[in-house]
């Protein structure tokens, strides 16, 4: 995707949602907050997508000097991929990462390794490319509950560990919104329907923990938002229902790949489990397009979602 090609929406009280272009459109958003002349991001895709959040930038007429933080709710890297080398081109923005995570894009060897261990190395540089570090004096180390000022607007750090344990969210009380990265699960516009919103929860390995995840949601909805931004892919406003139908969905994936567990092939047998899932539950949702196109929406899902349920039933005490 060129620059003049920039997919940005706009939201009220400032809030940007910035398509990254990885994998597909509307499939990744970083969100850029402004706020009295000043800046945030949160998340931010790949290195292939930071000359799209500069051209963003340009375009509401930000400085990049003006940008304070980014935000990064984990470390996974279609969030925070591009991380250092945004920063590069943010003389004056501090990252700002959960503890656990921190250390990986200060040093991002391990994180490296592990991805490649999950995609394979040609799919890991299709994706990601070389993976620039983040100076250890631009990192902030997040601590729960911690506030950040943005130019007077108030950021909260708040722990939600259930898809990664590096994982956090930040809420936006001025807005009423609360930035959720994945701990709120994904919801892609492909799948609205006059029935609203469809959402699922993203299972990926390796620290995946269904009673975290259940509390994680709790938390953010603790805080009364009226919306919230998810990295896939950005606003939702339902959130009562969404709330219980992640609920109901974290059990959902956790009944079927137990019950695959002594399966021979059991990898396969979760993947065919998982696209009947998925079709029954967004046909019911409403859906009209063809099974095929559920099948382009929810394919990397089904994939990912399938490696970290194993890992999870295998691992758990």
């Amino acid at each position: 995707m060129s620059q003049n090609d920039l997919r940005m929406t706009d939201h009220d009280d400032g809030i940007t949602a910035i398509d990254t272009d990885l994998l597909r459109p509307y499939f990744d958003a970083s969100h850029l907050i402004v706020e009295n002349g000043c800046a945030a991001f949160v998340d931010c895709g790949v290195n292939d997508s930071v000359p799209m959040l500069l051209q963003a930038l340009a375009e509401k007429h930000v400085d990049p000097a003006d940008v304070h933080y980014l935000f990064l709710t984990h470390v996974h890297l279609d969030h925070a991929g591009g991380a250092g080398l945004l920063m590069q081109a943010l003389p004056n923005a501090k990252a700002v990462l959960h503890p656990r995570g921190a250390p990986h894009m200060i040093d991002p060897t391990k994180l490296v390794k592990g991805t490649k261990a999950v995609y394979g190395e040609a799919e890991y540089f299709r994706q990601y490319g070389d993976i620039e570090a983040i100076a250890p004096e631009r990192v902030v180390v997040a601590e729960h509950e911690q506030e950040f000022s943005l130019c007077g607007r108030a950021f909260r750090s708040v722990y939600t560990e259930g898809h990664a344990r590096h994982h956090h969210c930040f809420c936006d009380p001025s807005s009423g919104s609360v930035f959720t990265g994945d701990s709120f699960g994904v919801s892609f516009r492909e799948l609205d329907t006059d029935k609203g919103e469809f959402i699922y929860p993203t299972t990926t390995p390796v620290h995946f923990d269904p009673p975290e995840a259940h509390k994680a949601i709790e938390t953010i909805m603790t805080f009364e938002p009226k919306q919230l931004f998810l990295t896939h892919y950005s606003r939702v406003t339902e959130l009562d229902r969404l709330a219980c139908d992640l609920h109901k969905r974290i059990d959902d994936f956790v009944g079927l790949v137990t019950r695959h567990a002594a399966d021979e092939n059991r990898t396969e047998a979760v993947h065919i489990s998982m696209y009947d899932y998925f079709i029954e539950e967004i046909r019911e949702h409403g859906f009209t397009g063809t099974d095929d196109d559920i099948r382009e929406v929810v394919g990397k899902d089904v994939v990912l979602n399938t490696m970290g349920l194993e890992f999870w039933l295998d691992n758990r005490q």
